[in-house]
């Protein structure tokens, strides 16, 4: 193959097309990224960067290399398979030999385009500046994002009220450390209402909630995101329920086509969080270069997230049920090594404000024996 195109501009379209170096291509690399900035990292835009701790700067990731090719304003918009091309919102056609789909999903909004949101690293920057001058949040939305959000509200002295169909974090956690992270907010000062009837977002500044109406200076929503599959609409790849571009266990979409990271449905499902688009670049570059003889994708299910006090560490499947194990420290006190076992002899370990190497989490997560203290030496 002369060329290999990457749609996307993320970490898991940075990672395919390192990782294509990595694995030997010596062919021409060109990455097609619709944002104006050079890669960088979603991660800290919830906490450091929308907080003010941390400049937009920290957010950016390490060039990809002077090697590959990376396009900042180039916004696919139609996939020709059969001519092995990708037309851009000017009208250009880039060519390709091979194509990694890491196009990503965006934020999904209440209200059409209005919505704040923090997704993309513009995102971010405008709702900080809109919370320099606020006095009150409502966040619309309670899973990781919309918790870390109203964290970080609150630090900046904000009074903040999360709103969702059910509890926070009930359906990505299960009951037991979902209570455990709900409690942390209110402990916090964070404001949960439960409105299983749903919201209406009546303006900027008032949301319905049933029979009242809640107003803040600012509202923000986190109700999760939407694959960004537009462009692949006549292109003839499979898309799921959900607009998810449906792969195999190796990444692989169509004859010379392979994706990536969080716009790719496996098995019904998408997983779109940062490991997964890691490991999932890794995996479509392999693919894209060795075909059969690559190795099948392995999810590996690790996620973290930062909230109300909580560093929650996890190593397994979501959601849990039932009272873990206490391997580790106190839950009484928030700093606690947890496992649950699963049927089938699988398990999930998680660390709540407990120091562990990530290796050691998901060896535990994989049954690994519980790590012995550390032993103290005394010298006579």
């Amino acid at each position: 193959m002369k060329r290999i195109v990457v749609v996307g501009g993320s970490i898991a379209a940075v990672t395919a097309a390192q990782s294509l170096r990595t694995e030997g291509y010596d062919g021409q690399v060109t990455v097609l990224s619709q944002e104006p900035h050079p890669p960088y990292s979603r991660v800290p835009l919830s906490k450091g960067v929308l907080a003010g701790r941390e400049s937009v700067e920290s957010a950016l990731l390490p060039p990809p290399g002077e090697d590959i090719e990376f396009r900042t304003g180039a916004r696919a918009v139609q996939l020709d398979v059969r001519g092995r091309a990708v037309t851009l919102t000017d009208g250009t056609q880039v060519p390709y030999d091979g194509l990694v789909v890491a196009t990503g999903a965006r934020a999904r909004r209440l209200t059409g385009g209005g919505d704040l949101v923090v997704r993309t690293l513009d995102d971010a920057s405008a709702l900080a500046s809109r919370l320099a001058d606020a006095r009150s949040a409502i966040v619309l939305g309670g899973g990781f994002l919309g918790m870390e959000i109203a964290t970080t509200c609150r630090a900046l002295g904000l009074e903040v009220t999360v709103i969702d169909l059910v509890p926070p974090l009930l359906r990505l956690l299960g009951p037991w450390l979902a209570g455990l992270a709900v409690a942390a907010t209110r402990d916090h000062g964070i404001r949960v209402r439960v409105e299983p009837d749903g919201v209406d977002v009546l303006g900027e500044h008032r949301v319905r909630c049933g029979e009242s109406v809640v107003e803040a200076d600012v509202i923000v929503c986190a109700v999760g995101d939407v694959p960004n599959t537009g462009w692949l609409k006549d292109s003839g790849l499979t898309l799921d329920a959900g607009g998810g571009l449906v792969a195999d266990t190796c990444c692989r979409v169509a004859p010379g086509v392979v994706a990536a990271g969080d716009v790719v449905s496996r098995q019904g499902r998408r997983t779109p969080h940062w490991t997964n688009a890691v490991e999932q670049g890794r995996a479509a570059a392999a693919s894209m270069l060795h075909g059969e003889s690559a190795r099948p994708y392995r999810p590996d299910p690790y996620f973290w997230t930062e909230q109300s006090g909580l560093d929650i560490k996890i190593s397994g499947e979501l959601p849990l049920t039932g009272p873990p194990e206490v391997l580790a420290g106190s839950v009484d006190d928030r700093s606690a090594l947890l496992r649950w076992r699963h049927d089938g002899g699988t398990a999930t370990a998680v660390a709540v404000n407990h120091r562990l190497p990530v290796i050691k989490l998901k060896g535990l997560g994989a049954g690994a024996p519980i790590p012995a203290p550390a032993r103290t030496t005394t010298h006579m």
